[in-house]
């Protein structure tokens, strides 16, 4: 019996070869784009600010203790900011975040300190954080009031407000069981910390797998065009804000829980390194668009930063310094990821125009 083999023909064989060859550069292309300092930088800059205090301040950087410690203090800083994205995301410039974090601050424990049983007083805190969302959307929509100067408007109105609800005095006196939500802990971590986590896995999952955060992207990159394709821009950032109000709320109680005591000074601080976070992080993963695990990312090289400093014994005023250089180059970073014809639109390209109401 004679037996015939088929061999495959040279253009065959050079076809079947073709794909995988295509296949494996580009996956080489996307693996170098992923790894590219354009992409992580705040990646490399946390390497390489860990070499430096690890060399600088061994004995006290290295530590386990030290470590924990970042991971929880910075929790509710990473929280805000992870709130505060949804909004930018949206186009909208919201200055008053540290002002309603102080805001739930005070307002929780006045509420505790009137006997309000703990359950109902963190609902009410949370729905005022999204009632100041709800004011400053009415601003921003139907007053036509550009949300830079409606948030910081904004801003000073919850300073006010805040001053009135604590009388300018710290609120003590709280109920014991207040304390846990923000000192307990569960494997060595504070709850605040998997709080956060839950609260980003959330917001992502929204932003980046639900049609609710298609139209928000949408709304930020161009309203106009959004509402001319049917999104109701007014709605999506009615939205965005009741989202960073609440968010903000719920910062600023567990900062209370951590604290033991309403203060009615801790709310500003968080701004400047909260928006410092959301726009290094937009530098992050998503090729310059906002994002939540860049922004997670970018808050905590940021605290790693301001530890280190601190650990090595600087002046009190460095940390100030160092998140405003931070903020400046995660603006500068922002702009050079954009294209070529948008950079020379120039700097004011990174305020969002004003939304379309609807």
């Amino acid at each position: 019996m004679q037996t015939t083999s088929i061999a495959a023909s040279p253009g065959q064989a050079s076809g079947d070869a073709l794909p995988a060859a295509v296949s494996e550069v580009r996956w080489w292309v996307r693996l170098r784009r992923a790894v590219a300092f354009r992409n992580v930088s705040a990646l490399y800059l946390l390497a390489f600010m860990v070499v430096v205090f690890a060399l600088w301040v061994p004995g006290t950087f290295l530590t386990a203790g030290t470590w924990r410690s970042l991971l929880s203090d910075q929790a509710l800083t990473c929280l805000v900011a992870v709130g505060l994205v949804v909004p930018t995301a949206a186009g909208v410039i919201d200055l008053a975040i540290g002002a309603q974090v102080g805001l739930g601050a005070v307002l929780v424990a006045r509420l505790l300190v009137g006997h309000v049983p703990i359950p109902v007083a963190i609902v009410l805190s949370l729905l005022a954080g999204a009632a100041v969302g709800a004011f400053s959307w009415l601003m921003i929509t139907r007053a036509r009031i550009p949300s830079f100067i409606a948030t910081l408007a904004v801003s000073s109105l919850l300073a006010a407000l805040t001053a009135w609800v604590s009388g300018s005095q710290q609120i003590v006196d709280l109920p014991a069981g207040f304390g846990k939500l923000g000192t307990g802990q569960l494997f060595g971590i504070t709850y605040p910390v998997y709080i956060m986590l839950a609260v980003a896995v959330l917001l992502w999952y929204v932003l980046e797998h639900t049609p609710a955060g298609r139209r928000v992207y949408a709304t930020g990159g161009n309203p106009q065009a959004a509402a001319l394709v049917g999104v109701r821009t007014s709605r999506v950032i009615l939205f965005a804000l009741l989202t960073s109000g609440a968010v903000a709320g719920l910062a600023g109680l567990l900062l209370t829980s951590q604290l033991s005591t309403g203060d009615p000074t801790v709310g500003p601080g968080y701004l400047l390194p909260v928006i410092a976070a959301v726009f290094l992080g937009s530098t992050q993963f998503r090729g310059g668009r906002f994002n939540i695990w860049g922004t997670v990312v970018a808050a905590y090289t940021l605290a790693v930063g301001v530890k280190g400093l601190q650990l090595a014994g600087l002046p009190i005023w460095i940390p100030d310094l160092f998140n405003g250089t931070a903020l400046l180059a995660a603006v500068g970073l922002a702009a050079w990821r954009r294209a070529p014809a948008t950079r020379r639109i120039g700097p004011g390209r990174l305020l969002p125009p004003r939304p379309a109401a609807r």
